[in-house]
């Protein structure tokens, strides 16, 4: 049972742990002088999505 709870955690965990870490590189990149001599060069600022961009709750979303 302990190991179940643990496994439980750590999944959760580390989960929470890649979102933060994703999201400070891709932040970092795009502020950094590198990032933006790149963007300004080849004109295109390529905006990855995340898997958690795909999720239910922004299905019905739309832009006007």
């Amino acid at each position: 049972m302990e190991v179940i709870i643990f496994l439980v955690y750590f999944t959760i965990g580390s989960f929470i742990l890649y979102i933060v870490i994703e999201t400070a590189v891709r932040k970092g990149i795009d502020n950094s002088i590198i990032g933006q001599f790149l963007e300004k060069k080849y004109g295109v600022k390529e905006d990855k999505k995340s898997f958690l961009d795909d999720d239910l709750d922004n299905e019905n979303k739309t832009d006007h």
